[in-house]
């Protein structure tokens, strides 16, 4: 019982630092995506601060039931889809548009998002077959953000020395959207069994 209690503190205080790198990126990246007009970046960032919400709602409920932490884990699943929608929405606007996002900055902002991904699933790895569905959303979450980055990394090479168009960013875009359409599945998958479980 002592190395639970040692494991959720430890738990706790990992969501917690993730949950603030997130939340700290998200406004850098929103800034950077709206003022470049990517939508890759405006995903991501998104992602961000839905990235924050879900730790900080891990931090949270670590204290309660199996049977309520399965629920919230299906909450987290509908969650994980906002990025996505988001992500749509502002893909369809760009269409419209057609303006090219800025290279470098595109570049840049994806680099400095990859960083603080690959730390935040570093930090979260230890504990991701603990308390189930909601570390589980959290720990793909990060995995996914930092896949995504790479794709960010790479739309923006691509739009500066190959091919000067919107639709780098937007494939990339659209890309996040179905990471995050997965990664809900699987959090969803996860919660449901940890419910049925318990009934």
């Amino acid at each position: 019982m002592a190395g639970k209690g040692t494991t959720d503190a430890g738990l706790r205080r990992a969501v917690r630092v993730v949950a603030v790198l997130n939340l700290g990126y998200f406004a850098i990246e929103f800034a950077v995506a709206v003022t470049i007009g990517a939508v890759s970046l405006f995903a991501d960032s998104i992602d961000f601060l839905e990235d924050a919400s879900v730790n900080l709602l891990i931090a949270v409920a670590l204290g309660w039931t199996q049977r309520s932490r399965a629920r919230l884990g299906m909450a987290l699943a509908g969650i994980l889809m906002v990025p996505g929608l988001a992500t749509i929405w502002t893909a369809w606007e760009k269409l419209h548009d057609a303006s090219v996002a800025a290279a470098i900055p595109l570049t840049a902002t994806g680099l400095g998002a990859l960083v603080v991904n690959l730390s935040c699933a570093f930090l979260l790895a230890h504990y991701r077959h603990h308390s189930g569905s909601l570390t589980r959303a959290a720990f793909l979450s990060a995995r996914n953000d930092a896949l995504a980055n790479v794709a960010i990394i790479a739309a923006g090479v691509v739009t500066a020395l190959l091919w000067h168009s919107v639709w780098p960013d937007l494939i990339v875009g659209i890309g996040i959207a179905a990471l995050n359409a997965d990664a809900a599945r699987a959090v969803w998958t996860a919660a449901r069994e940890e419910h049925a479980a318990v009934a």
